[in-house]
This record gives C-alpha cells, structure tokens and sequence, in this order.
C-alpha cells in the first residue's frame, strides 16, 4: 500500500464515521420532533418572571423598525417584560427610528442605549455586556437585530426554563425569512433546517446537550451574572457561553415550536464573510475548551467538544486531501490503488448525505416537494464544497490572528 493509500484510507474513515454520526443524529433528532409533537407543552406560571430581552444592533436602520414591532407584539404578559435594544455605535439612522418607535409606544418598556466608538462598536459580546447592565430581567432573552419571532415564541422559552430548574438556558429555532429571495438562501435554509436544527434535536435527545445559537434563546438572570457576562474576544459568542453553561452543570434544551424568522445572506460575499467569522469564532471556542477534554468534571460534554474538533479539523482536512488525492489521480500526477473503491464509497456518501437531508425537511410544514431533491443533489456539488472552503479560511484565519496578535474584529452581517 503507497503513502497516498493510507492518506485516502485515512480520509475516508474519517468522512464516513462522521457520516455515521450525522445519521444517528437525524434519527434521534426525528425521534426528538414527533416525541415533541405528542407532548403537551408546561404552561406559564401564574406570575410570569419579568423577562429582558436584549437587541444588539450595529447600523440596523433597514430591519430594526420591524423587528422591534415584533417584539412588542409577543403574547407575553406586556407588563412583564422589557426590550432593550443596544444601538452599538451606529452611524445609519438606527437612533432616529428607535427614538420614533419610543415615541409611539411611550407605555411599553422600551429601551435604548446608544453607544460611542469609546464604548461601543466592539462586537456583539460587549453590546450584550451593556445591555445586561441596565437589565433587570430574572431572565435573559437575546434576538438579532433582523429578526420576526412569532407571536407565542417568547412564551414557549419561559415555560420550558421555568419548568425545569436543570434547564440554565431553553433555544428555539429560527428559519430563514427570505428564502426564496436567491437560490444561496435556498441553500441556506435546507442547511439550517437540517444540519443545525435537526443536529440539535438530536444531540437534545442522546446527550441532553445543545448549542446556544446567536437569537431566540433564554437564560437564567444569575447564570450570566456568575459567569461574568459574554467573552468580548469570541466572535462566536453564542457558542462559547454554551461551554460555560455546560461547565456549572446545567442543561440547554431545544424547544422547537418557539420559532423567529430572520434574513439570511443573499451574496456570496456577504455569506463568506459571516461564515468565515463563524468558523473562525468556533475554532476559538475549540481552543478554548479543548483542554475539558482531560477534566473529569466535563465527562457530559465530551461529545460536544470532539463533535467540534471533528467538524472544524478532522472533516476538513480529510476532504481536502481526499478530494485533492482524486484529483491529482485523474490527471495522472500520482497513482492510488483505491482511488476505484474510495470513488465508490464517494457517491454512496452522496447517496446517504441527499437521502438523509431530505428526511430532515419533512420535518417541517411546506418543504417537502420534490423540487427540494434537487436542490440537495446541486446543494452537495455547489454549497458543500463553497462550506469547506469557508472553514478552512476561518481555521487559516484564527492560527493567523493568534501568530501575529491580530485584535479580534467583529463582521456585521450586511442586510438587504
């Protein structure tokens, strides 16, 4: 066997043991969603907690005015919870519509902070940090400046939270607004649908475990509190207080029928760019928490930090060097005695990864059409391959950061 066999050996079984896990994972997450469906949801207490829901927004002019609106429009309790929306630095009209929106609703708890470049305009984390100051919430709930939650997706985090008091943080899911915008936000909502949420559920239902996202979520006041805040040098900031969470022993549970709908990328170069930094943030959260691995107190979320490290290093790696070995192959530049075989376990790859994600989407209303099949089969030659890329800038991006001292810069998303 040559030294480019054992390489695409080696490949391989990485690929298809993280294939296998992927599998489970959508069996367990579809288990997840019909034991959800039978089940009743908790209700509310009598006296709902007081709730502070918190809004960073840099430069939101375009999208803040209706997601306030919606906001205000829960069907929560009105007295029982405040909205505080942090205008980080701003240099758009943000504060002049958030002032008008005040104005308007002069009987609700609406409040803006507007910062500086001394005080703000450094990321998402330090905004969160502002705004939970002046917070007064026994519970948090945090949303993206471009989000439209559902009318009843607040009361179902509260009711979840308060009816388990293992529970630190309850998510709910968010999906993609303008999908039909592009075919990229077609991608990304069969992306979102299938390997975010669908891998939350189950890893929820194995492990107990879920990863806080960016919006839609909720956590205990004192959490935050013991925990001092958000980490200001992690971009994936959704992610590293997960670990945190983790660490004092509480559980994250997914809630799926809490749901807000956000835009997604309509570019390539807007989609790199946020995807990139994702990666980078992840590949941070990684380094971070790699070391829980060998502490014997972190034992219930091993599988989340080796879930990680296989996405970020291990997948990756092992196709680009798959894919290059193929490649180089085909033109003849170096000879592999399984290049046959590893073909082989390359399109029954493809067959389990369209088969399997297609399964994901009948999980929701309206995305089961045949019209999504082929979507997933072009998904697979097109975005999946655009989504290696993306992680492996990010992994270049974060060893380049850590070589050079670079400070760490947070990306807005730019919206349309």
């Amino acid at each position: 066997m040559t030294p480019y066999d054992i390489l695409m050996l080696i490949s391989v079984i990485c690929i298809w043991s993280l294939l296998l896990v992927n599998v489970v994972l959508i069996i367990a997450g579809y288990l997840f969603y019909l034991q959800t469906d039978r089940e009743p949801l908790p209700g509310l207490p009598e006296i709902p907690p007081f709730v502070s829901i918190m809004v960073p927004a840099h430069n939101e002019g375009m999208v803040i005015v209706k997601t306030v609106e919606s906001l205000l429009a829960l069907n929560y309790p009105h007295d029982r919870y405040e909205i505080i929306v942090i205008n980080d630095n701003s240099s758009d009209n943000s504060s002049e519509l958030l002032s008008g929106l005040q104005r308007r609703y002069t009987e609700r708890n609406l409040i803006v902070i507007n910062t500086d470049k001394v005080t703000g305009g450094k990321g998402k984390s330090n905004a969160l940090n502002i705004g939970f100051a002046q917070s007064k919430g026994e519970l948090i709930a945090i949303y993206d400046a471009d989000n439209t939650p559902e009318k009843t997706a607040l009361t179902y985090l509260v009711a979840e939270i308060m009816a388990d008091a293992k529970l630190g943080a309850v998510i709910g899911k968010f999906r993609t607004r303008n999908r039909n915008a592009s075919l990229l936000t077609r991608f990304i909502n069969i992306e979102t649908l299938s390997f975010q949420w669908m891998a939350q559920a189950g890893r929820w239902k194995l492990f107990k475990l879920c990863t806080i996202p960016g919006t839609n979520f909720i956590m205990r006041r004192h959490i935050v509190e013991e925990i001092g805040g958000w980490d200001v040098k992690a971009i994936a900031e959704d992610t590293e207080i997960s670990f945190r969470i983790y660490l004092m022993g509480y559980r994250i549970k997914f809630q799926p029928k809490s749901v807000t709908w956000e835009q997604e990328p309509q570019t390539v170069k807007v989609w790199f760019k946020q995807r990139s930094r994702w990666a980078k943030g992840n590949v941070y959260v990684i380094v971070k928490n790699f070391p829980l691995l060998f502490n014997r107190k972190a034992a219930r979320i091993r599988f989340d930090i080796l879930y990680f490290v296989a996405i970020y290093f291990l997948l990756v790696s092992s196709l680009i060097v798959s894919d290059l070995l193929l490649i180089l192959h085909t033109l003849g530049y170096v000879k592999t005695t399984i290049a046959g075989f590893s073909s082989f376990l390359w399109m029954l790859a493809i067959t389990l990864f369209v088969v399997g994600t297609y399964i994901t989407l009948i999980t929701e209303k309206g995305e089961m059409k045949l019209s999504n099949l082929w979507l997933i089969m072009l998904m697979y030659v097109t975005y999946c391959q655009m989504w290696m890329v993306v992680a492996a800038y990010g992994l270049y991006n974060y060893f380049k950061d850590q070589i050079f001292k670079r400070e760490v810069k947070w990306y807005k998303t730019e919206r349309f």
